[in-house]
C-alpha cells in the first residue's frame, strides 16, 4: 500500500498526477487539497483549520463524501502535522514503513525546515517519510541502506543531529566511518560511481537528498 500526505507547498499538478495515480491512501493538509484536485484526484481525508484551501476546492471535496477533520487556527500542531499523524496511523495499520510526502519542498523556508524536523521525528519513530518533487528526492536515514542512482547522479548527506558518523561505497568522494558535522556542508554534492551507492549512517541522522 502507498501512502501519501501533501502539503501547502509549491505543486507540479502535471507531474503530481502521475505520483498520485500509484497511491492507494492519500492525506490532504489543508490546501494539499486544492494541489490533489489539480492533480485530478479526490483525497481520502481532507485535515486542518482549512484556512488555506479554495471556497471551491472545498465545497468540491465536501460534494464529493471525503472525510474532512476540522481543526482551530489556534493549535500547537500544523496542519501538516496533524496530517501525518493520521498517514502514521494508517501505515501502521498496514505494516508499512514508507509515507510519501508531496508539496513539502518548495515555498517558505520556515515550512520546509519544519517539514526536515518531522522526517527526523519520523525516523526516529522506526517510519521514512520520503519528500518528493520533480527535482528531489530526500529522507532522514539511520543505519545502513542500498540506493539506486545512475552514473553522475547527484546525492548529499546532510547531517541533522550535532554529527553522524557515516561510510558509503559507490560514491566519488568515500566515506570510511568518519564525522559528518551538523555545523558544516561537506556532504553536499556526492557523485554516484555507478548505478548503486551504499551509504551507512552507525551514529547520528542523515537528510538524504537525491537529485533527480
Amino acid at each position: 500500500m502507498k501512502i501519501a500526505v501533501i502539503a501547502g507547498g509549491e505543486w507540479d499538478a502535471a507531474w503530481g498526477k502521475g505520483q498520485l495515480q500509484e497511491v492507494d491512501f492519500l492525506v490532504c493538509a489543508d490546501s494539499g487539497g486544492d494541489a490533489a484536485l489539480a492533480a485530478g484526484r479526490l483525497p481520502d481525508l481532507l485535515i486542518g483549520d482549512l484556512d488555506s484551501i479554495s471556497e471551491a476546492g472545498l465545497n468540491e471535496i465536501r460534494c464529493s463524501g471525503v472525510k474532512i477533520e476540522q481543526y482551530p487556527q489556534a493549535k500547537d500542531e500544523t496542519d501538516l502535522e496533524l496530517a501525518l499523524a493520521q498517514a502514521i496511523a494508517k501505515a501502521r495499520a498496514a505494516g508499512e514503513q514508507d509515507i510519501f510526502l508531496y508539496a513539502a519542498s518548495g515555498g517558505r523556508i520556515d515550512h520546509f525546515l519544519g517539514n526536515v524536523a518531522l522526517m527526523l521525528k519520523s525516523a526516529s519513530q522506526g517510519l521514512r517519510l520520503i519528500l518528493k518533487d520533480p527535482q528531489h528526492k530526500a529522507w532522514v536515514l539511520h543505519g545502513r541502506q542500498h540506493m539506486q542512482g545512475a552514473k553522475g547522479k547527484e546525492i548529499s548527506l546532510i547531517a541533522l543531529t550535532e554529527k553522524a558518523i557515516v561510510s558509503t561505497e559507490g560514491l566519488s568522494y568515500p566515506l570510511r566511518a568518519e564525522t559528518l558535522w551538523q555545523s558544516s556542508p561537506r556532504g553536499i554534492s556526492n557523485v554516484f560511481l555507478g548505478e548503486e551507492a551504499i551509504v551507512d549512517v552507525s551514529e547520528g541522522y542523515v537528510l538524504v537528498v537525491l537529485l533527480a
